[in-house]
């Protein structure tokens, strides 16, 4: 299926390209007057997904221990699991960085928010932190944290600032998802969701555009099942690997400091 999806939407690009926009208009016309759409109209059938409420609202964490989101995560950081070694700072708790860094890493570093998590060894608001030494960490991991950030810019310069010459940030966050925080209700809110284009360019006017590499995962049915919170499992892995850009589910940046 996804090859076909790919054929097909290799066609509708270069028909975008190539026919005059009057023409398009004229062929739609005919598709919406003699129903000719690959799909009739009036033919679709939802199914299980006929319903207000999320099959799980609590983004399939009771479904699967991989969610969709999860999966495209590590399927990022395990692309760049090179990446992953010596010092390393990562938010909350150091599991990625041994996961994808194993004995590349010899000293991982933990980094919270507000004080009284055991797991950190720094306590730091990524906006404002001059008691983290500049040119210190081989590798930042930041995963579904950049959208829980109000001044994101100043924590990309931070980052920027604490990484050694040729260290890597491996940065993910939500482009098509869910709210996941909302103030009055959790410790903090979340005031983002990105694309491709916002995340490079916010990126890129820290790290220098040469530096920075932008990917995304998702499309359309993985997105609708990630909605309804259904787990990784539940769709097929060539469903979950096909990626179409007008569907970001994940939005992933590798931004490296340039040598000195």
């Amino acid at each position: 299926m996804p090859v076909v999806a790919k054929i097909r939407d290799a066609v509708r690009g270069a028909a975008t390209v190539l026919l005059p926009l009057a023409l398009r208009e004229q062929i739609r016309a005919q598709q919406r007057r003699f129903k000719l759409q690959g799909v009739p109209v009036g033919s679709v059938t939802f199914g299980s997904l006929d319903r207000l409420t999320p099959i799980s609202p609590i983004f399939g964490k009771d479904r699967d221990l991989l969610t969709i989101e999860r999966y495209y995560i590590e399927a990022f950081l395990g692309a760049n699991a090179a990446d992953v070694r010596g010092r390393t700072l990562e938010m909350g708790d150091p599991y990625y960085s041994l996961k994808f860094g194993g004995e590349r890493v010899t000293d991982p570093q933990v980094l919270n928010y507000v004080p009284g998590n055991p797991k950190a060894t720094i306590v730091a608001d990524l906006t404002d932190a001059p008691h983290i030494p500049d040119d210190h960490f081989d590798c930042i991991i930041i995963t579904q944290t950049l959208q829980m950030i109000w001044d994101v810019p100043a924590a990309i310069r931070t980052m920027h600032r604490i990484l050694k010459p040729g260290g890597v940030v491996l940065a993910t966050s939500h482009g098509m998802s869910r709210v996941a925080r909302r103030e009055g209700v959790d410790d903090w809110g979340e005031y983002w969701h990105f694309t491709s284009q916002s995340t490079r360019r916010l990126f890129a006017d820290v790290f220098g555009k040469p530096q920075v590499q932008v990917s995304t995962y998702g499309n359309v049915m993985s997105a609708c099942a990630n909605l309804h919170g259904l787990g990784w499992s539940e769709i097929s892995r060539e469903a979950l690997d096909y990626d179409d850009p007008n569907y970001e589910i994940i939005v992933c940046a590798r931004a490296e400091k340039a040598a000195a």
